[in-house]
């Protein structure tokens, strides 16, 4: 479930310095600017287009402007239990697939909005949900519920990514974070550490070699003069990978947080790092190429070197993506286009996924699905077969742009059965929880397979139970 995301040059900025008075309060109805023009978020398909000229669009989720009622069951008069999250709700009062062939097994579960800022990040481990936004804060769920929270003071949080018992947060400020769990009380968490360390920029800092040109000024080598972008573990937790807007990426030990390489790796902004498990590092750019670099170990250090380009576009890479096995490599542009190579085939172009209207902000993969979030606020959930990439169904209800997205496998999943826990974040300041299943959907599954491009109703699940938890 290796992806990345997060924030990017290309379209200049446009989604980092979004108007927060465009977002409307968490107690006013949410429109969609799409509501009263031509222009439609999702996603037009030649081959599906006749088949679905006629048919509604239904979203996922609805707002109620009454601050007094907070749960609501949209298309359903079933009696759901009124809890913040539908893991505990009644699945007796769940519509069956048997019963109604409008139901599908990709559904929004819950959704939370807070007044707080926008979400820039997530990440998952277990049962804990971390989420990061231009509040400076930190909050942490377990089990669906809020548990912690911690303040970073040091501008928005753009990735966040947990491996060795720690948290590691990338800044605005170009600065790594680390952060671990306090021993005594679970919920306590405690900074322990800036990369870089405070000790190695002042020694760094005695010897002239060690600066380099930044973009006002000379820096030292080891610090990133503009925002962190994206961050990456290695396989083994080794090693940790950040990206910024500066044109680098860097490698950092994670035992002792030295940093151990700092690499020119494009012409422009570095917008999204992904590490894989066969030693491959994958950095995608605002000048539109993405690059493959080859780790090797060296003692108790490491040296990557450059490997190949794997394209070199007119449109901004904004989201890179590898999957469990690292045999399919995935990359997000903004011009809303998804390609994918193969490792298998020594990454050889194997095609291009055109579900969305405007730019991919996020990847994630999951078995054998991949999620793409867009601009266009919607979540296209593609499945891999052994032809090509089937459109499974748009998950809607977002606002704003789908800023980032984080996977976990459903504990709750029958045996034999495939199906994940999807939380995505959003510049409307809020964050979903879906239940995805690689199970294609009851409705589809007698129609002809179609090529790699989303329906605009492809999916849309009529019946889910879908809410909203506002918070103060």
């Amino acid at each position: 479930m290796l992806g990345g995301g997060g924030s990017f040059r290309g379209a200049r900025d446009f989604y980092e310095h979004n108007n927060s008075n465009s977002i409307p309060r968490s107690n006013e109805l949410i429109k969609s600017p799409f509501d009263d023009s031509d222009i439609s978020p999702f996603p037009s398909s030649s081959s599906t287009a006749a088949a679905t000229a006629n048919q509604p669009i239904f979203p996922l989720m609805d707002t109620d402007p009454d601050p007094d009622h907070s749960f609501f069951e949209p298309a359903s008069t079933s009696p759901f239990t009124r809890s913040p999250w539908s893991s505990h709700l009644n699945s007796d009062a769940l519509p069956s697939p048997a019963d109604d062939t409008s139901f599908l097994p990709n559904i929004l579960m819950g959704s939370l909005v807070r007044e707080e800022g926008h979400i820039y990040s997530l990440a998952a481990v277990g049962d804990l949900l971390y989420t990061g936004s231009d509040s400076k804060n930190i909050r942490v769920w377990k089990n669906h519920k809020e548990f912690s929270g911690f303040k970073s003071n040091s501008g928005l949080v753009k990735s966040i990514v947990i491996g060795g018992g720690k948290i590691f947060t990338g800044h605005q400020d170009g600065k790594v974070r680390v952060w671990k769990i306090s021993s005594r009380d679970p919920s306590v968490h405690k900074r322990v550490g800036t990369l870089p360390t405070l000790g190695d920029y002042i020694k760094c800092s005695m010897k002239p070699s060690n600066y380099v040109e930044g973009r006002r000024r000379r820096s030292l080598w080891i610090k990133h003069f503009d925002a962190i972008s994206s961050l990456s573990l290695s396989e083994d937790q080794s090693f940790l990978y950040s990206a910024s807007w500066d044109k680098t990426f860097k490698v950092w030990r994670v035992s002792d947080s030295k940093c151990l390489e700092s690499i020119q790796a494009h012409d422009d902004a570095v917008n999204t790092l992904v590490s894989s498990i066969d030693g491959l590092v994958y950095t995608g750019s605002a000048d539109g190429s993405v690059k493959v670099w080859r780790r090797e170990l060296q003692g108790k250090g490491t040296k990557h070197f450059f490997s190949q380009t794997l394209v070199k576009q007119e449109c901004a890479v904004t989201a890179l993506a590898v999957n469990d096995d690292a045999t399919f490599v995935y990359c997000g542009s903004s011009d809303g286009v998804v390609n994918f190579w193969e490792r298998e085939k020594s990454l050889s172009h194997g095609g291009a996924l055109r579900g969305h209207k405007l730019a991919i902000l996020c990847l994630a993969t999951a078995g054998r699905l991949l999620l793409s979030g867009s601009a266009d606020m919607g979540i296209c959930v593609w499945q891999r077969t052994a032809a090509e990439h089937i459109c499974l169904s748009v998950l809607t209800g977002h606002t704003g742009p789908v800023k980032c997205l984080a996977v976990e496998k459903d504990s709750e999943a029958g045996e034999g059965e495939r199906r994940w826990i999807v939380y995505s974040g959003s510049l409307d300041k809020s964050v979903k929880m879906w239940r995805v299943s690689e199970q294609p959907p009851a409705a589809f599954q007698k129609q002809p397979s179609f090529m790699p491009e989303c329906s605009p109703t492809a999916g849309l699940l009529v019946n889910a139970p879908s809410f909203v938890i506002r918070e103060q």
